[in-house]
């Protein structure tokens, strides 16, 4: 049994989402068409496991599911929604949730794909992503019957320990070079309908020639320290076969697509909780929902901006922030109306200036303000002995090392800094090291994955305990020595 066993339930259901979308267009919002589906929740948590429908298959989005799911069947945690970034957006509503539930959370959806329509971070990604990745699903499968189960999974296991290791300015740079490339073309005829197939080949010679033809190239290669680990793998590593290069482009695309997700977490999760809460507000001032419902949206939405104790809750921080902008821009001071040219009543406008515009380093850096950390009540904490005790309370710090946390999302900044080690064409990763040390033990595991890309020795230099060390992988044992300073 669901909550909507019945025609006129789906119909309620269909009138409430409709309400919601009419009032997000009087908000001035402008999202993306979005189709709603009713799944169960084993759906919903698969989904939710594998970040898009239909992706390729792999142990560790099955763990995922599982611990997902045994935490809603427990009752410890349940996920409302999930919404994909195309055109038109998908969103997929748990068919257990009442209609309340689910009109709040298409309400939230709306503030999502408003966001990914006019964030500029989510100008560059693939609209078509579902489509990208089953066909991405399907080359792997074919992988795996041409090369077997096992020997694909073990080669994913090393992509996968060092996706996060992308760069996303790269693609866009990419891009700009390709749109160039293609005006080019366009003013010169084409030889023959097969010259793009020529293309693609002399192409290939040219890196085939950049992997084998070490003479005469500068003695450090690559030239510049490249943070792209997975496009310098896939262009470089000198066994790898081309249905492992193309595991490795497979898997960094579908990476450079949930950069932006990762880049504006907090504004994306603050700005859907801002509209939802105003259009649950409307819907209910004009009846839609009864004031019961109204009380039962007002508990949802006070649990989904619950401070944490211990971290930073995304909505709740995004939606201060957003409100407090809001104030500001609406209500400036006499020394912001002479010195900034501030008008009153530019709050709204500001708003949508700020969503276009900023991720959230940027977000956080410009309108964490003093007076907002203070309020929030935020401030730093490490444990000793048993305890945990606030180290930090000065704004500037406290902003300041949100902000750097969040940069490249909590992942260690690394670069490959020579491809051609001891001229022996090891491989030389650095650690540019920014007070945060790395888990020794994890570290030494992934070398071992990245000698499986590179196929020969592989090098970290890192920074602990105050020494520069080095982390060695020679394909049969994990070393470390101490560098000089």
């Amino acid at each position: 049994m669901t909550n909507y066993d019945s025609p006129s339930d789906l119909e309620r259901l269909r009138d409430s989402i409709d309400a919601a979308w009419d009032q997000a267009r009087k908000f001035g919002l402008d999202p993306f068409p979005t189709h709603f589906e009713l799944v169960p929740a084993s759906i919903m948590y698969e989904f939710a496991s594998y970040s898009i429908p239909g992706r390729f298959s792999h142990w560790t989005f099955g763990k995922a599911y599982y611990r997902q799911k045994m935490q809603y069947d427990l009752g410890l945690s349940k996920i409302y929604e999930m919404v994909v970034n195309t055109n038109p957006s998908y969103a997929f509503l748990m068919e257990m949730n009442n209609l309340l539930q689910n009109t709040f959370v298409a309400a939230h959806v709306f503030g999502h794909t408003d966001f990914f329509k006019n964030n500029t971070y989510f100008n560059h990604t693939s609209r078509r992503m579902i489509d990208k990745a089953s066909v991405h699903a399907e080359r792997i499968a074919k992988y795996e019957f041409d090369h077997g189960r096992d020997e694909v999974e073990r080669f994913l296991d090393a992509v996968l320990s060092i996706q996060e290791h992308v760069d996303y300015n790269l693609l866009l740079r990419e891009q700009d070079d390709e749109k160039d490339k293609k005006e080019e073309k366009s003013k010169t005829k084409p030889s023959s309908e097969y010259e793009d197939l020529w293309g693609l080949e002399q192409k290939e010679k040219k890196v085939q020639e950049e992997r084998d033809q070490r003479p005469g190239k500068p003695p450090k290669f690559p030239e510049k320290p490249e943070k792209d680990l997975l496009l310098f793998l896939s262009r470089h590593a000198p066994h790898l076969q081309p249905w492992q290069r193309d595991i490795i482009e497979i898997v960094r695309a579908e990476m450079l697509y949930f950069v932006p997700q990762m880049q504006t977490k907090v504004m994306n999760e603050g700005w859907a909780s801002t509209w939802h809460s105003r259009i649950m507000r409307e819907l209910g001032d004009s009846s839609i929902i009864s004031d019961s419902d109204f009380v039962e949206f007002a508990q949802l939405h006070s649990s989904v901006l619950t401070p944490s104790r211990t971290s930073l809750n995304p909505y709740y921080i995004g939606y201060k922030i957003f409100e407090d902008i809001e104030r500001r821009w609406d209500n400036p001071t006499t020394e912001e109306q002479e010195q900034l040219g501030r008008q009153p009543g530019m709050g709204r406008q500001k708003l949508f200036e700020v969503r276009e515009m900023e991720n959230d380093v940027s977000f956080l850096r410009n309108y964490l303000t003093k007076d907002l950390i203070k309020d929030l009540d935020l401030y730093l904490y490490k444990k000793e002995g048993d305890e945990w005790v606030i180290v930090e309370k000065n704004w500037h710090k406290v902003r300041d090392t949100i902000v750097t946390n969040m940069t490249n999302f909590g992942h260690p900044y690394l670069v490959v800094d020579n491809g051609d080690y001891r001229g022996n064409r090891e491989l030389y990763i650095k650690h540019l090291h920014e007070g945060q040390e790395l888990d020794l033990h994890y570290a030494e595991k992934t070398l071992q994955h990245v000698y499986v890309l590179w196929g020969r020795p592989v090098h970290l230099e890192t920074v602990y305990e105050n020494k520069r060390i080095l982390l060695t992988y020679d394909g049969e044992r994990n070393s470390k020595s101490t560098l000089e300073k």
